[in-house]
């Protein structure tokens, strides 16, 4: 019992963390304004860590290329999404389909679903599509040049996060990577509501 509300207590604390706010590209500068927007936000770290995880789940010894096809897809795809918004071309259900990215990537995670590498990257790359006009449409007084440069490498690293954890969890068990993607879901699900 004790257990059980001490995990019910940690994920409260984790889902009631306060927001931060994103920096002001006029005091920072628009390149650290764009690198840190995608480490300020829950849904935006879950994701990229998620297709971390995902890409390591989905390589094999014979296969390692998913190491860097899928995690390569979603920055690519999530530029073209930004030079959308930029362009002033809408997509619909924007901040739902980056919710539906969370739970989904958590699920692909948390069952670690084996698509070939090619597939993998479509998935990530509609996520993506989304993520990217997200980042478009919030860009505010910032240079898009300098604020596109500063998170697509901030997406890329948490993405390399991500491998490294998944891959350094695999030598333990396949179960931990499972967990989290479970975690992530759950995490997404409370994103939601909030």
């Amino acid at each position: 019992m004790l257990k059980r509300l001490s995990l019910a207590a940690a994920i409260l604390t984790v889902a009631a963390a306060p927001a931060f706010a994103h920096l002001d590209p006029a005091e920072h500068g628009s390149f650290l304004a764009g690198f840190s927007h995608p480490l300020f936000g829950a849904d935006h770290i879950l994701v990229m860590v998620a297709v971390g995880l995902w890409a390591a789940q989905t390589a094999s010894d014979s296969s390692r290329n998913a190491l860097w096809t899928i995690p390569l897809a979603f920055v690519g795809t999530m530029a073209f999404g930004f030079l959308l918004a930029l362009g002033g071309v809408g997509l619909p259900f924007v901040e739902p389909a980056i919710l539906a990215s969370v739970i989904g990537l958590g699920l692909l995670v948390a069952t670690a679903v084996k698509l070939p590498v090619s597939a993998a990257a479509a998935v990530v790359g509609v996520f993506a599509l989304f993520h990217g006009h997200a980042h478009g449409g919030e860009l505010g007084q910032a240079g898009a040049l300098e604020f596109g440069i500063g998170f697509i490498i901030a997406t890329a690293l948490l993405h390399a996060a991500g491998i490294a954890l998944g891959l350094g969890i695999a030598r333990f068990s396949p179960y931990i990577a499972r967990i989290l993607g479970v975690g992530t879901a759950l995490l997404g699900l409370s994103l939601a509501f909030a």
